[in-house]
């Protein structure tokens, strides 16, 4: 019987307190240990029983692996049926510990991309090699009333869509990079430079009649958080380009460009935006340098 399963895996503390953080966040083993302040072996040797129970799900990445609470199926039905019950102190120690190593991981991303935001235009550029991938989004931009570029950078894109929106707006979680993108386009009325989050964008509900995601969903936790405020500040017909690497292998993309995810796997994206109410076009596939694949998606709000 599965309850009894379920009831097995969770009967020890230990692993009570990370079904309790994993329904919150999905962490590497090293954060875990962070917030668990145990040794890696022990915090191990309990997922490994978490996950074979159905009740944790693995992501593995490349030479990582990313642990969360099962999204799905009967653990995760045993697992919202039981939520009510994970409340206490020490629970709610763990909670913050887990909300200070994302806001800490938040903080060093920012600060990776202040440092290189001068040199991320030669970082790309030795990446994407023979590929104009301005050009190819370019040709797909619709003529519209307000465009926005989510992740924006240092603004290579921002002059392009100027030319088929009325206004546009930049958005980034970096200082520096809006610094330097502010610089291209100064005391320019029709270009809006906004600091925020993907996931938590300053933007109105309904505000963008197209939004660009180039190069950005690879450097986030949780991907689908971003489609999700896509498709709020979206208007009902609006039209969505995303430009993102095809899953692989290449780690040095992790250590060199901050990237978390080595890139995103095509029916898991087809899924993520059929999930936040967008319909798939058309997706094309780039070949560019390290034998990575930059695919291009279209895809339209319903």
């Amino acid at each position: 019987m599965e309850i009894i399963k379920y009831c097995k895996a969770l009967a020890d503390e230990t692993r009570v307190r990370l079904v309790n953080v994993l329904l919150a966040y999905e962490l590497n083993v090293g954060e875990i240990v962070q917030v668990m302040d145990m040794g890696q072996s022990r915090i191990s040797r309990h997922l490994k029983i978490l996950a074979e129970s159905g009740l944790v799900d693995v992501r593995r990445d490349g030479l990582w692996a990313f642990y969360r609470a099962s999204e799905d199926g009967p653990g995760r039905d045993f697992l919202d049926g039981v939520a009510s019950l994970l409340d206490g102190e020490e629970l709610r120690r763990d909670r913050n510990r887990a909300d200070k190593v994302i806001r800490e991981r938040t903080a060093a991303t920012r600060r990776f991309f202040d440092d290189i935001a001068p040199e991320w235009g030669r970082m790309t550029a030795e990446i994407l090699g023979g590929l104009d991938l301005s050009r190819e989004i370019r040709q797909r931009l619709p003529r519209c009333g307000t465009a926005a570029d989510i992740g924006c950078g240092t603004g290579d894109l921002l002059e392009i869509m100027a030319e088929h929106a009325d206004m546009v707006i930049g958005v980034d979680n970096s200082p520096r990079m809006l610094e330097l993108a502010g610089e291209r386009f100064p005391d320019d009325a029709h270009m809006s430079l906004r600091i925020g989050e993907t996931t938590h964008l300053p933007l109105r509900d309904q505000e963008a009649d197209c939004t660009v995601m180039s190069l950005v969903l690879h450097h986030l936790a949780r991907p689908e958080d971003a489609l999700r405020e896509a498709a709020r500040v979206l208007r009902p017909d609006g039209r969505l380009l995303i430009a993102e690497f095809d899953q692989h292998e290449v780690e040095v993309m992790r250590s060199d460009y901050g990237d978390r995810r080595l890139g995103i796997p095509r029916e898991k994206m087809r899924t993520w935006l059929e999930q936040e109410g967008f319909s798939l076009v058309k997706s094309t596939d780039f070949a560019v340098n390290k034998g990575l694949v930059v695919v291009l998606y279209e895809a339209v709000k319903l």
